[in-house]
This record gives structure tokens, sequence and C-alpha cells, in this order.
């Protein structure tokens, strides 16, 4: 694979320290460099979609202007040349979460790949379609777990499932704050769970599941686990393996990578059971007019054409953020995270959602501002320069529970600096000044 060192490896600093190895790393974005409403852009919206360094484009477009060729259909040398870096792209990520590479398997986005699994076990619940699964058939009686923390990616597919098989669907609840109610979980995770999904870190709150309980349960009833791991892989070392988890899911995009490439972890013992979910071209060994047999994983997932660009950039942003260290990228945006949740507590007239100043959290932080809707809020930020996300955030049973139809997100990176951090803080306390006539 080519290199793709970033410019500097910053250190984990108190704020103000090192300023300019930071400075340095920004350097590596393009996006960052620019003006919104006559202001420097301050980009906190990387919990939706991460921005991608020189090096990540780079990747990308070296291989779509000397490489481009399909994968394991050519004996030329482009098509070999390219194989062997869809491939390599593919150990590389794999490496990265502690994987093998049969147990990656490349889709679209973490969407897709759940799906890919709700499908499986459908298309095991209602047909012989490969030898030995029976481990993935669902049926009336069974029951599928999820928390009402989940982005709709980890809700609605399994919805489906249950509608499509006649499994009940049940929910872990959350308090009126957020926090999961683990001690309902020997109540919810039972001897009729087959499937047990939740997020590793939610994308409104912040907060972090325990995942060794979590997958512990599941285990002494059999249930099969599936982590979406979205917003913990760019941001944290994740190691599937030692999380002992069945199924994770990651996209691209929130980690400096392309959109339109996410990536499925399986267990190999169980990708080899699990039926696919697309048929087709390069998914198959022996076709005949009646019945085909199929490859082994993970190219049995991967029907037709594939992301191989988005693949290879994928790779190359997996490369920088090793190289700069997850490490100390999980500790530098567990710092700005803190900044956020005790600045935003000590505004009058926000509720911070959540976990607490002083309690774990990642590198984001949702809240309300009262009085003023939270499109205004995002509308009256932006003028300012300030991209944060606004509305449910693909999360409507949690908001909910909380209360709300909606509310504001600023979320961090690599990038991001205390000073931006701050300058969020200022803005937010201005809001309720100028849309109520408030005192600061």
């Amino acid at each position: 694979m080519t290199s793709v060192t970033p410019t500097v490896q910053p250190e984990v600093h108190p704020v103000g320290a090192h300023r300019a190895e930071v400075d340095r790393i920004r350097d590596d974005f393009p996006g960052l460099h620019q003006q919104v409403a006559g202001h420097p852009l301050v980009y906190l919206d990387s919990a939706a979609t991460a921005l991608k360094p020189r090096q990540v484009l780079d990747a990308e477009r070296r291989f779509a202007e000397l490489r481009t060729a399909a994968v394991h259909r050519g004996a030329h040398t482009l098509a070999a040349t390219a194989t062997e870096e869809f491939e390599g792209a593919r150990a590389t990520v794999a490496a990265f979460i502690g994987a093998a590479p049969d147990e990656v398997v490349w889709t679209s986005n973490a969407t897709e790949a759940i799906n890919l699994v709700a499908y499986g076990f459908s298309n095991a619940s209602t047909g012989d379609r490969l030898d030995g699964t029976d481990a993935f058939r669902l049926g009336p009686g069974d029951e599928i777990v999820v928390t009402e923390l989940e982005h709709h990616a980890n809700l609605i597919p399994w919805q489906e499932l249950a509608r499509r098989t006649g499994a009940a669907l049940r929910h872990l609840p959350v308090t009126e704050d957020g926090e999961l109610r683990m001690d309902l979980a020997p109540d919810v995770i039972g001897s009729r769970t087959r499937i047990l999904a939740f997020s590793h870190i939610s994308n409104v709150l912040g907060s972090v599941a325990p995942v060794a309980e979590l997958v512990r349960q599941a285990r002494a009833v059999g249930a099969v686990t599936v982590l979406d791991a979205c917003q913990s892989v760019p941001h944290r070392p994740v190691d599937v393996h030692a999380l002992g988890v069945d199924f994770a899911v990651f996209s691209g995009h929130k980690m400096l990578g392309p959109t339109g490439i996410g990536v499925l972890y399986g267990r190999r013992e169980l990708l080899r059971e699990l039926p696919p979910f697309l048929t087709g071209g390069s998914m198959i060994s022996t076709v005949t007019m009646e019945r085909a047999e199929y490859l082994p994983p993970p190219h049995r997932f991967e029907a037709g054409t594939q992301k191989v660009s988005q693949a290879i950039a994928l790779a190359a942003a997996v490369d920088y953020l090793r190289e700069v260290g997850m490490d100390r990228i999980g500790q530098w945006q567990g710092m700005l995270g803190q900044r956020l949740a005790a600045g935003l507590v000590g505004i009058r007239g926000v509720r911070l959602l959540g976990p607490a100043p002083g309690t774990e959290r990642a590198g984001l932080a949702s809240f309300e501002v009262d009085g003023v809707h939270a499109h205004d809020v995002g509308q009256f930020l932006d003028d300012r320069g300030i991209a944060v996300r606004v509305g449910h955030h693909c999360a409507q049973p949690l908001h909910r529970r909380l209360g709300l139809t909606a509310s504001t997100r600023a979320s961090t990176y690599l990038y991001t600096t205390a000073e931006e951090v701050d300058l969020v803080l200022e803005s937010v306390a201005d809001v309720r000044p100028f849309f109520l006539g408030t005192p600061r």
C-alpha cells in the first residue's frame, strides 16, 4: 500500500499546548480551509460525515487514474494490480479492528451491512438456502432485542425482520436522562432472545455501552450480537475479537474515508453459515441453469462490481488514523467532549443530553436550547461559520423518550481544536439572547 503518513503526529495535550502540531494536522484537510458566511469554517459535524485529508483524496484519485480495472475478473496486469490493492485494503481494514481478512465484507455503508445480516436471518428462515443455517432461523416465539438508543439503521432492519419471520421485537429502555436501563437487561434478554443489536456509542448522547456485560448476557442465552460501531471505530481503538461480538458494522465516511463504502465484520464460523443477501456475479463458484454454488466468505456477500476505489481510499484513511494513533485520538476527543459538556451545562437555558460532565462520553454533545427550535439554533451557528447537526439524528424513539422532537449536536474529531469548542460554546450562549431577548 502507498504510504499516507500524516504531516504530523500530534500529542494529546492540555488546552493551549502544541497548537502548532494540531494546525499541521489541519493542513492535511482542504475542507477546513474555507469560509462560511464570511467566517472561517468550524466543522463540528464529524459524527455525521468526517472531512477527508489530502492523503485519502490522493489515494482514491491515484487508483482511478492509474489502476482502474475489474477485480477478480481479469488476467491482465491492471486487473491483477487492482485485485491486489483491493484485497490489500481488506487486510488493512481487518487488522485495524483486530479481525482476519476473511471476516471483513465490503458493503456500501453500515446500513447495508446491518441489512445484510438481517436478510441473512430472513433467508435462512424462509427456506434451505445453504447447509447448516439452523443458527439463523427465526420464527414465532423467538425474540430480537435492541435498545432505545439506536440509530434507525439499527432498528428498522430488525423491525422488518420481525415482521417477515413472526419473531417479536423487544427493546432495552433508557431513563429520562438517556441512561441505558441495564438493571432491566436480565428481564429483556432471555431464553427466547436470538439477536441482540446495540450501538457501541450513541450518536446522540455520546454515551458508551457496557459491551462486555451485554455480550456476556447474550452469550448466556445463545443470542447473536450485532454491534453498531459507527461512532467508535473512527474515534478510539476497537478490537472486535476482544469485544467478543459476533457481527460489527461501520462506515468509511465517518472515519476520513469516502462515501459509498462500509464494512461488515462477522465471526468466520458465522459468515460461513449465513445465507447471502445479494446474488449474481462474483459471489459464485459454479452456476448451472438450475442452481448455483456460492463462494466462501467474504466474497459470498459481495455480488457484482465492487467499490474498488472506495475500498482503497478507506484503507488510506485507516493508515492515516493509525499513524496519528488511535489511543491519542480517543484521548483528545474525550477531552473535547468533556469540554463541550462542561461548557453547555454552564449556559443558562441549555439542557445537555447524555452523560454529565466527568462521566465517560465520546467527543460529541447534543443539547436543547429552551424556547428555540434546534433548526434555528443550527442556522444561528451556521451564520457564524459553525457547522453542527440538527434534527432527531435518525433516532426518533430516543428523542421521544427524552421529551424532544429535535436537538443540536456538536461533534469533534482529530482536527478539532479546543478553541473551536470554545467558539461554539460562546455562540450557543448567544442563542437565547438573540431569539428571546433573555439575559446571557
